[in-house]
Order: C-alpha cells, then sequence, then structure tokens
C-alpha cells in the first residue's frame, strides 16, 4: 500500500488539474468539501453543532465527536452529489489532522484513512491554521504569496509571514489566550449564548468606549499577544458590579473589550508590514469576521497604502473548501502524503 501510494502522490505533483476530497472534523462543525485546483470549490457542506452546544456553553468533546460520527457519512454523499462528481474521480483524500479536539480528530481522520483504502488514493493530512491561511486563496482568486497574515481564531492569534504557498514564519504569537478564546470568556460573563465572538461583536454596536481595559503592556516592544489579562480585568469588572447588585451597561463593556483588542491585532500587524516591507495582509481564522477588526484594518492599510484581504465569511468559521485548497499546494510541493498509521494531534506545530 506504501509503495502505490508513493507512486501515485509522486504522479499527482505534475498533473494538469487536481480535484481534492477534503474533511475537517477539528471542533464542532463537521465539513466535507470538494476542490478543483486549490481555489474553485465543486462543493462545500457543513453541519454545525452551534445549537447543540449553546446550551452548555460552550463545546463539549465528547458530545462533539459523536456528533461527527452521526452526520460524516451523510454529508460524505451530499458533497459527492453536489460536486456532481464520481468517487473514483477524486484525485486525492485531504484531512485535517490537527491542531484540535483528539476526539473530534479522530473521526475526520478515520473517516479519511477508510476512504483513501477505499478508493486507493493518496491520503493528504492537513495542518488546521494552512487551511485558515489558504481560505483566502478560495475567496481571492489571484492572491499569491508574499504577504504578512494576521491569524485569529478560537485557538490561535499569530503573525506570520508568508514567503511561498507553503513557507511561513512566525513573527509573533499569543502568550496565553487566543483572541477568540478571549472574546467567547468575555461573552460567557455577560451571558450572551455561545459563541460569543459574533455576540460580542453585536453588543458593541450599540456601546461606547469608556471603561478603560488594557492588554499587558510587557509585551509592546514584541509582535507577541497576551489577552489574559484584559479577560481578566473584565471579569472582575462584571463580578464588582454583580456582588453590590448594581447595573452596568454590557453595551459599554463589550465596546470597550473589543476596542482594546482590535487596536493590539491592528497596531501590530501594520507594525509587522513595515517591518518586513510587506504591501499585502491577509486575515485568517474566525475572528476575521468581526466587524471592528475589519473596519480597522481596512482604515490602517488605505493610511499606510497597503491591501487587506479576508475570506468570505462562509470560510471564515471552520471548513473543509480549506483543507481542500491547503492539500493542493501541498501536493504542488511533494509534502503531506500519510500513510494509513496517520492519526490526529491535538496540537502540531506551524
Amino acid at each position: 500500500m506504501k509503495k502505490y501510494m508513493a507512486s501515485e502522490f509522486a504522479a499527482l505533483k505534475n498533473k494538469k488539474d487536481l480535484t481534492i476530497l477534503a474533511i475537517e472534523s477539528s471542533c464542532d462543525e463537521t465539513a466535507i468539501s470538494v476542490v478543483k485546483n486549490g481555489r474553485e470549490v465543486l462543493s462545500n457542506v457543513v453541519s454545525s453543532q452551534i445549537e447543540i452546544h449553546r446550551r452548555f456553553g460552550g463545546v463539549v468533546p465528547e458530545i462533539a465527536s459523536r456528533n461527527h460520527l452521526l452526520a460524516i457519512s451523510n454529508l460524505y454523499e451530499e458533497a459527492i452529489e453536489e460536486a456532481k462528481i464520481k468517487p473514483e474521480e477524486l484525485d486525492a483524500i485531504a484531512v485535517t489532522y490537527g491542531a484540535g479536539l483528539m476526539g473530534a480528530l479522530l473521526v475526520g481522520v478515520n473517516f479519511a484513512k477508510g476512504l483513501s483504502y477505499a478508493l486507493k488514493k493518496p491520503l493528504i493530512a492537513v495542518n488546521h491554521v494552512h487551511g485558515h491561511i489558504a481560505s483566502n486563496y478560495i475567496s481571492h482568486p489571484n492572491l499569491e504569496p508574499p504577504f504578512i497574515c494576521l491569524m485569529v481564531s478560537g485557538g490561535h492569534t499569530a503573525i506570520l509571514k508568508i514567503t511561498d504557498y507553503n513557507k511561513f514564519k512566525m513573527l509573533g504569537s499569543t502568550v496565553d489566550d487566543a483572541a477568540g478564546e478571549a472574546f467567547d470568556k468575555v461573552a460567557r460573563v455577560l451571558g450572551l449564548p455561545y459563541p460569543g465572538g459574533p455576540e460580542i461583536d453585536k453588543l458593541a454596536l450599540s456601546g461606547r468606549n469608556v471603561v478603560k481595559f488594557t492588554v499587558s503592556n510587557s509585551l509592546h516592544n514584541t509582535l507577541n499577544f497576551s489577552f489574559s489579562g484584559i479577560k481578566t480585568a473584565v471579569i472582575n469588572y462584571v463580578h464588582k458590579f454583580e456582588q453590590k447588585g448594581e447595573a452596568f451597561s454590557k453595551e459599554n463593556v463589550a465596546r470597550s473589550f473589543e476596542e482594546s483588542v482590535t487596536d493590539e491585532l491592528v497596531e501590530k500587524s501594520i507594525r509587522a508590514m513595515k517591518e518586513t516591507k510587506q504591501k499585502k495582509i491577509v486575515i485568517a481564522g474566525g475572528v476575521g469576521a468581526n466587524s471592528m477588526l475589519q473596519n480597522k484594518i481596512d482604515k490602517a492599510c488605505k493610511e499606510n497604502g497597503f491591501e487587506a484581504y479576508y475570506p468570505k465569511l462562509k470560510y471564515c468559521t471552520d471548513n473543509a473548501a480549506m483543507i481542500g485548497s491547503a492539500a493542493y499546494y501541498y501536493i504542488r510541493k511533494g509534502m503531506g502524503l500519510a500513510e494509513l498509521d496517520l492519526t490526529a494531534k491535538p496540537n502540531i506545530d506551524l
């Protein structure tokens, strides 16, 4: 099997057109997509578990895994049908193998391994973060490296220099909470439903920036981030009012928190652009859909003569199309081939 897969994989590197079926199950959304040549989405189906986990205020890993199992076979059939393609016409099977929730990842990985074996197609193991970056190639067909990427999601916050499709350099990252994680935790203390990021964004529109919440100054001269302190400051502020039985403005808290976090993200992103002499910045990850972040990035880029790129909303959050896009560039570079002993990894390097 190994020798056969290696020869099949080698043949794909120079094949004119590549059609890849991709699977994503790293957290609470089961997704399968068929992507042609890294940028053309033939199908992209997603089974969201938001309503299931909302009652718990966040993702419950065991429940997520169970629902992935229930959904994945039907999603595969739907994705194939929507793409108007026969399974044997696929060139490869791609899957997110990390990072994410172990049980959730295993559902996707094991299903992908079964498909790879049954269809005799190469199995491509994809890094979830690489997928988020690649989501921009789908939304912007003419986008090419090099550029700076601001990765902002529930699990990651980082500034990356992308010199080629598969060459990444970490310029800065979070030393504690990711931005999306801070948004969700602040939303929870304000009594907002899961997922908290979009709820904070909506609530902040009717608030005023009048509460002094600041991020850590200890990392000011670096491109690293720390959002644990501001999260704690918001929690303490809210608890102080609740303990006294006094009212406070949730709108103002949401606005003040969001202003501080987005200011930090934008300031360091623009500084990274100037230091590396790049002209394009790409936003990746679910927090990239935040309206305040986008407005501030757009304004800063206009002032500095830079270009800003965002994925379409449906590609900001977890989806399989982005995994199919990343897999395409893996194959073109001759990387990513996995064997049937592939397993999930909850934490992986960039």
